[in-house]
This record gives structure tokens, C-alpha cells and sequence, in this order.
């Protein structure tokens, strides 16, 4: 398949971003978790700005197939990509109180999940950078609809590049066939969006792109707290 001109034009725009953090921000690094637009975001620095670093969070609690996508990425790329896992005695000590599936009982709960198994190692992953890079689009959700290309992070105290933020979902995937980059299995068996196993599920038809994670919040409450202004600890 051929690109459109304004795909193209988006392609372009993103790699002289891309280069521009480079060069402007270093240190800086790639948060990638083998979603479709973070494969996109792999592929174009791993091809054009490889002295961007890319690390992955490693909840312990991700899909089989995608360390199944991490292993061939690392094949593909030859680029090392930099794991992050969740500090051992938290887990432990939610287990212990909560039992493995607790945050299906509250949101809390389930935001203290996401805090102990990705937001605190991101603050690891960012500690010394000057900038990272997310592959977040604006039409993914109603709680990313006020993101812009660029923002100030807060919580983490550095600047935050959200190159692919107005690219389509059509668009992502234009770029994955064309270039053939690898990408998640899951995508094929209806599931868009992709997290830790036991929050994400298909979806069907019609449903919006993120109702398969956290499926049984509201979507306003759909965030792990990454991805937010300031981030708070939970309780």
C-alpha cells in the first residue's frame, strides 16, 4: 500500500520532532509498551534518532503476547530496550491484603495497582531525563482530548512529547502495514488498546477504542495515573 500525501506529511513532522528532543532534551527517553503507536514511535527512532532511550514498565501482569512482541522487537531493532519492575515489597503487601485481583473491588484499589506496578517505576525510569516521549493520541479517550504535542509534567518534574497526538487510528495502522513493523497479536483478536492482562479485554463493534480496559469503570476514571497533570499517591 501507498501513503497519503498527509500521512506523509505527519511522518515527516514527527521524525523533525523527534530529532528536535533529541538534540534540544537529552536526556531523554521513549516509554513504550507495545501498544500500536508506541511500535510506531519504536520504529521511527530506532531508525532516525537512536540516541533516544526507550524503556518499558514491566507490570509482571502483561500478556504473553507481548513479550512475545518484545522479544521480536529486540530481534528487529537490535536496540536495547530498558525494563522497569514494580518494587518487590508493595506487590507483596498488596497481594497479602488485597489477594492478586483486588482492584476489581474500587477504583482505589485499582489505581493503587497501577501506581505500585507503573507509576512508581516511571518515576525510576525518568529520574535524570529531561524529557520523555509517549505515543498518546487525542482520540483515544475522553480523559486525552485537552493533551497537546507538548506539556509540562509535573508530577515527574520534565518536559512530555506526545509526537502521535494527532494521528488517526487509521493512520497508526497505515504506517504499521506499510512499513511492515511488528506488532501485537492481541490487536488481531479485537483488542485496541492493550495493558496488564487481567485489565483488558476485547471489545466489540461499535464500542470505543478504550472500552476494554478497565471495563467495569467509568470512563472518566479510565487513566493508571501516567498519564495525568500531577500524580497523586494513593492510599
Amino acid at each position: 500500500m501507498s501513503l497519503t500525501p498527509e500521512l506523509q506529511q505527519k511522518i515527516e513532522a514527527t521524525q523533525a520532532l523527534l530529532r528536535d528532543i533529541g538534540q534540544s532534551y537529552p536526556p531523554v527517553a521513549f516509554a513504550n509498551s507495545f501498544g500500536a503507536e508506541d511500535m510506531v514511535l519504536t520504529d521511527l527512532i530506532c531508525k532516525h534518532t537512536p540516541n533516544i532511550e526507550i524503556f518499558t514498565l514491566d507490570t509482571g501482569r502483561l500478556p504473553a503476547e507481548t513479550y512475545t512482541l518484545m522479544q521480536e522487537t529486540l530481534q528487529r531493532y537490535g536496540q536495547r530496550i530498558v525494563p522497569y519492575f514494580p518494587e518487590h515489597q508493595p506487590v507483596e503487601q498488596y497481594l497479602r491484603e488485597q489477594g492478586p485481583n483486588g482492584f476489581y473491588e474500587s477504583v482505589e484499589l485499582r489505581k493503587r495497582c497501577c501506581y505500585i506496578r507503573k507509576v512508581e517505576p516511571l518515576k525510576r525510569a525518568l529520574q535524570g531525563k529531561k524529557a520523555w516521549i509517549t505515543g498518546l493520541r487525542r482520540e483515544q479517550a475522553p480523559t486525552r482530548t485537552d493533551l497537546s504535542v507538548k506539556e509540562w509534567d509535573e508530577g515527574n518534574g520534565l518536559q512530555k512529547f506526545n509526537p502521535l497526538i494527532d494521528w488517526s487510528h487509521q493512520d497508526v495502522w497505515d504506517y504499521i502495514h506499510h512499513f511492515e513493523v511488528p506488532y501485537n497479536a492481541l490487536h488481531d483478536q479485537h483488542y485496541p488498546s492493550i495493558g496488564c492482562a487481567p485489565c483488558t479485554r476485547a471489545i466489540s463493534v461499535g464500542e470505543d477504542i478504550r472500552a476494554g480496559r478497565w471495563w467495569w469503570e467509568n470512563p472518566e476514571s479510565k487513566e493508571c495515573g501516567l498519564h495525568v497533570k500531577k500524580i497523586a499517591v494513593p492510599a
